[in-house]
């Protein structure tokens, strides 16, 4: 959808008389209220200058100012290769991560180990992905957007060449798992520089890129690095990953920028843009800090965003379904070479089967959210509820249910390892769908919070992932693979009444929300 800004002068007639009353101010105030957004201009009563898209009848949220350092006014252009460069960055933790569980045999060998042991290097950097994206986002909602991405991007290039370069468990263990925790930060932070740069319909869509490079990447580290080592060193891959952080590293100093804009304030208080080097360093942020949220109240804003129970009950269902995603991805190599023989170049070509699946599912994704919202807005009087952005979680869950099941009779009964291939690729279809909607979900619910929320729902995905990733390979020994994947199936089937009762009672838990705060 073309996005340019449309004035909408002319008044239009109201269809209902609750919705005669609605002009420009109340639409401002309805961004942070939870009685759902209305998208269509027709269903406004008598209002002011609306600002619509070209199309003339989206309405545009939330509504952008008229200054040019205002993101929402940004060129299209320039919108984009921001979001490119967030979208490289958040590649780069998982795809780092997981490359790990390729070169856990000849770790193991050279450290005198066993693989179990070494994945516990991997464990802790999933782990740590998370906790890096929370601590991320609060410091920049007190020390700004750019100046936070671009110092935990060169923290996170030292550690890779730390790891790349160390001799002994302990020299790799050590930085592997502090980039982890560098790395992560575009990964937490990226519904916030959505919201900073998007207007509320384009937010599925550009949601889903993102979330096509969180999924894509721990598949793409395993694919290189299992080629390289049929003539190179195990070290090799890391000083791979070395390069592209240090690329993405360039690439946020060179066309990054401040995103954060509170359009609250009037512009004669907007704190002045004068140097690019002294935003990308946080200087001009650090002058302009009593104008934000003080440390303190960062600090408080994620506590408090934990705490809502929408926000725990979204992420306790994404949890238990992602979670088996990384621990399928830290330890499906030791299952193959057991299974079927493989060396790493098949491994490599088995990786192709989740990159296909995730691509497949990015371009139908890039049509579904919209077409489904756009669906439930037609049926709803031009209103859009957050809680619709959930329904594509049901089309997901015969893929994610039957992905796993097949996967786990495949590995066992060592059926063709095609089977295996496609019961994979079904699962992991089905988690790209899942991971778009929950993010919509919680962004339009909480659009105020955005990188609070982009935060906790990655780390209910990096914490599930390194509980699994410690108990996989023993858990498949222990009762076999169809038990352990049938398990996880059922787990994945047992947690959808969560959705079921966030669709029903969602939008009264966060009316319930909304004044339990205004109360304190």
């Amino acid at each position: 959808m073309d996005t340019s800004i449309h004035i909408e002068k002319e008044p239009r007639l109201a269809t209902a008389s609750a919705e005669a009353e609605v002009n420009l101010q109340d639409l401002e105030s309805r961004y942070d209220e939870s009685d759902g957004y209305i998208l269509d201009v027709d269903h406004l009563g008598p209002h002011q200058s609306i600002k619509t898209a070209r199309d003339g009848r989206t309405v545009l949220i939330p509504q952008p100012s008229d200054s040019s350092v205002d993101p929402l006014n940004w060129s299209q252009s320039k919108k984009h290769v921001i979001l490119a460069i967030i979208c490289a960055c958040t590649f780069l933790p998982d795809y780092g991560s997981v490359t790990g569980a390729i070169t856990l045999i000849p770790q193991a060998a050279e450290y005198g180990i066993t693989p179990d042991e070494v994945n516990h290097s991997q464990s802790g950097n999933q782990f740590m992905v998370g906790a890096g994206g929370v601590v991320a986002v609060v410091l920049s909602t007190y020390f700004g957007r750019l100046p936070v991405l671009f110092w935990f991007m060169v923290v996170a290039t030292a550690t890779a060449a730390g790891q790349a370069g160390s001799h002994g468990f302990s020299g790799f263990f050590v930085p592997r798992v502090l980039n982890g925790f560098f790395a992560g930060a575009a990964q937490g932070s990226g519904l916030m520089f959505i919201k900073d740069m998007f207007f509320l319909h384009e937010h599925a869509r550009k949601i889903n890129i993102w979330q096509a490079s969180v999924i894509l990447s721990p598949y793409l580290g395993p694919l290189l690095a299992s080629f390289m080592l049929t003539q190179l060193s195990w070290r090799w891959p890391f000083w791979i990953y070395t390069v592209e952080t240090g690329l993405c590293l360039i690439a946020v100093i060179l066309w990054g920028d401040e995103t954060y804009y509170d359009r609250r304030l009037p512009q004669e208080k907007q704190p002045p843009r004068q140097s690019h080097l002294l935003r990308l360093l946080g200087v001009e942020q650090w002058r302009s800090r009593d104008l934000r949220n003080g440390f303190g109240e960062s600090l408080m804003r994620a506590l408090r965003t934990v705490a809502r129970p929408v926000v725990l009950l979204a992420n306790s269902y994404y949890m238990l379904t992602f979670a088996w995603v990384v621990g399928i991805n830290a330890t499906l190599a030791l299952f193959l070479t057991s299974s079927y023989g493989f060396g790493p170049k098949q491994i490599g070509f088995f990786f192709f089967a989740p990159i296909v699946a995730t691509i497949l599912a990015e371009a139908i994704g890039h049509f579904l959210h919209d077409i489904l919202a756009r669906h439930y807005i037609r049926r709803h009087q031009g209103r859009l509820e957050p809680e619709a952005r959930l329904s594509v979680i049901y089309l997901a869950l015969p893929f994610l249910l039957s992905g796993l099941v097949v996967l786990g009779f495949a590995l066992q009964r060592r059926w063709h390892f095609m089977v295996t291939a496609v019961g994979w690729g079904m699962y992991v279809f089905g988690t790209m769908v899942v991971s778009v909607g929950i993010s919509a979900y919680q962004l339009d619910a909480y659009p105020r919070e955005s990188g609070e929320v982009g935060a906790w729902i990655n780390f209910s995905r990096t914490a599930g992932g390194f509980i699994v990733a410690y108990l996989q390979v023993k858990w498949v020994a222990k009762v076999g693979a169809e038990a352990c994947f049938g398990t996880q199936a059922a787990v994945c089937a047992a947690v959808v009444p969560l959705v079921v009762v966030l669709q029903i009672f969602g939008k009264r838990i966060r009316g319930w929300e909304r004044g339990a705060l205004k109360r304190s």
